[in-house]
């Protein structure tokens, strides 16, 4: 895979054109996807390696994008940890036992790698059924966001409690953060392990932090989870949605790809990063609800802009949203693929 469109941008060396794959792309858009859903409960899917593996490959097979991404949730690493996790549809996830005080924190296991077996079994199969065509990616989600989930008991739009724990028992919130940060690079190492070719970490919450919050609870255990991971030929990439401010931060954590949410100008960033440090991103996904003259022309945009560029993944600047019609996406990999520099 080290030939590979996706692996030679991620380590900021030239390729023929910017390699493609998105956020969410083996999601709920997909009229296949459902076929499967409903069949099965979320983490039965997540749980069942032919049924992830099965989930994995629908874009590969339909769109044709230059990168898998394991079907898997950022929150397995909080279930594996002692959490009651549920997903509801319409609802999303659940935690029934909310992380709330010291004996919360206490009660939960960070030997529980044996627990996410199932995603190593799931990796296996992906690989055989990928065959060496294309890179797979592993990914997990930051201790930051896991906590939020853990704390709040599900999703949130304030992060009321999780703030509260950060302001009011600050070191009560550092130890669940250094418990999941423990997991998390357990984890990601179980992937590597298993075979992906490139891992990412995402902090899908991390804009609802201020700078300095920021800095003393997500960037501190991303730096510490990246330096433990067994990345010898296998590039980092580093996601959090408030990229477009946080970036510079991010980049002093040495992973080998920043993914920038559609906030910034993706030149400007990538000059203001270290040499080295390779962008992914960052079209804004609503642009996929438009005609299809105005996606290529705002692809043609970002190329433009990133002409010359070595270190530059396509992707969004966040995941595919449920309604984008699928023809929408299918046209975007393939104005992508038939763009030479």
């Amino acid at each position: 895979m080290r030939d590979s469109l996706l692996i030679k941008a991620a380590f900021s060396e030239k390729t023929e054109r910017p390699p493609v794959w998105m956020m969410r792309q083996a999601g709920r858009f997909m009229p296949q996807y459902w076929e499967i859903k409903n069949k099965y409960s979320f983490l039965e899917m997540c749980k069942t390696p032919e049924i992830a593996a099965d989930v994995t490959m629908l874009p590969v097979d339909l769109l044709g994008i230059d990168a898998a991404i394991l079907f898997s949730d950022i929150l397995v690493t909080g279930e594996a940890m002692g959490g009651d996790l549920s997903f509801t549809q319409n609802i999303g996830p659940k935690f029934a036992n909310p992380i709330r005080t010291q004996k919360d924190i206490d009660n939960l296991n960070t030997d529980c790698i044996g627990e996410l077996q199932y995603v190593a079994d799931a990796i296996k199969v992906i690989k055989q059924r990928l065959n060496g065509s294309i890179p797979l990616i592993g990914f997990a989600g930051a201790p930051f966001t896991v906590m939020s989930y853990l704390v709040e008991g599900g999703s949130s739009k304030d992060f009321k409690l999780t703030k509260l724990m950060l302001h009011n028992e600050p070191e009560m919130a550092h130890q669940l953060l250094a418990k999941i940060a423990t997991v998390t690079a357990d984890y990601l190492n179980l992937q590597i392990a298993a075979g992906v070719n490139a891992v990412q970490i995402f902090d899908s919450w991390a804009q609802a932090l201020a700078w300095d919050d920021y800095k003393e609870f997500s960037h501190r255990y991303i730096t510490e989870i990246i330096s433990k991971l067994d990345r010898k030929d296998i590039p980092v990439i580093s996601f959090c949605k408030g990229s477009s401010v946080f970036a510079p931060l991010m980049a002093e954590a040495k992973p080998d790809v920043i993914s920038i949410d559609w906030n910034v100008d993706l030149l400007d960033i990538k000059k203001r990063l270290p040499q080295g440090i390779a962008v992914q991103g960052n079209l804004d996904p609503h642009i996929l609800y438009a005609d299809k003259k105005v996606i290529k022309e705002r692809i043609y945009r970002l190329f433009d802009r990133m002409k010359g560029e070595n270190g530059f993944i396509f992707n969004l600047g966040h995941g595919i949203m449920p309604d984008i019609p699928f023809d929408n996406v299918k046209y975007a990999v393939e104005v992508i693929k038939e763009f030479k520099y």
